[in-house]
């Protein structure tokens, strides 16, 4: 077993996982896996900058993730960033931050590297799986983009795009400096249009309608299953290979783009970070469900932060 410890940076939240792997086997033991919201993308498709007070809450979060590391005596380390650090004009302050607190440079991936590590960490565990049709198509909804992997036992095809539920929340949902609640139709509408284009741009490069199996990453689509399966708190095993129908994930979208940010926020398994975005989230899962003519979504909570550690290992 090899000890390591791996960061996932992204628009809206930093993640990390600690773990015992072992590449004969295929086994990945976690140790410790946690996630804070910390909107690092805070403005960027606005400003092109980091905010200050965003880079001060993910370095806050670093110096927590520091310690984790240290207690369980991780061999290797990799920090990677994405789409928000990749596109931000002052992403070099954020490089000097997570140097000085954990040691490493933060490698600031292509969004085909995203892809490959997301399609790995999903699929590692499902790969001669005799009841999951292959192709996989793996989806990764994030907080400023979306990957798109289609691989058997390997990725045959990658593209990323941005669209993501920050992105779109701040793109579209946005009136007045503060969320629509709820948004209104026209807003609704701009925001389909957008990842419908995006999806446009995605199948330039993907095949997106050969999949056999939609796989789904991420907080808004773990969130999604949550709320399909009433649970009373967020659950990751109720969550982890659960299945949701094509028409299920219609009724839920449909309700939180028509609720509002209190009603959201009673949901007992949704995330406070997650209250203001997760409507333009699941509408990129419907949309591409829709696209793709999926009748279910598999809902992994085995992402890009497991390939990043099998990377290591």
């Amino acid at each position: 077993m090899t000890r390591v410890a791996a960061v996932d940076c992204g628009t809206n939240s930093i993640r990390l996982l600690v773990a015992d792997c072992d590449p004969e086997t295929g086994e990945l033991v976690d140790l410790d896996r946690r996630m804070t919201i910390v909107r690092l993308g805070q403005g960027v498709d606005r400003t092109g900058r980091l905010a200050p007070e965003a880079l001060e809450r993910t370095f806050a979060a670093c110096r927590e993730y520091a310690a984790v590391i240290k207690e369980h005596g991780a061999e290797r380390l990799r920090f990677v960033a994405t789409s928000a650090s990749r596109d931000a004009e002052n992403r070099d302050d954020f490089v000097r931050g997570v140097l000085d607190i954990l040691g490493v440079e933060p490698e600031v991936i292509t969004g085909d590297q995203e892809a490959e590590f997301s399609f790995t960490g999903a699929t590692k565990e499902l790969t001669g799986s005799d009841h999951l049709a292959k192709p996989y198509l793996v989806v990764d909804i994030g907080g400023g983009s979306t990957e798109f992997v289609v691989g058997d036992d390997h990725v045959r095809a990658a593209r990323s795009v941005d669209v993501g539920c920050v992105r779109m929340t701040e793109r579209h949902l946005v009136l007045d400096g503060a969320v629509s609640d709820p948004p209104t139709a026209a807003q609704i509408a701009a925001m389909r249009a957008d990842i419908e284009a995006a999806l446009d741009l995605a199948e330039e490069t993907v095949p997106l309608r050969e999949a056999r199996t939609l796989v789904g990453l991420a907080g808004s689509v773990t969130t999604v299953s949550a709320i399909a399966q009433e649970l009373p708190a967020y659950d990751s095993q109720a969550i982890h290979h659960s299945r949701v129908s094509h028409d299920r994930v219609r009724e839920i979208t449909e309700w939180l783009l028509r609720s509002t940010h209190a009603e959201r926020a009673a949901v007992p398994s949704m995330h406070p970070g997650r209250v203001d975005v997760i409507g333009a989230g699941a509408l990129v899962l419907l949309t591409i469900m829709e696209r793709i003519g999926a009748e279910e979504v598999v809902v992994s909570e085995h992402d890009i932060l497991d390939g990043i550690a099998w990377s290591l290992a």
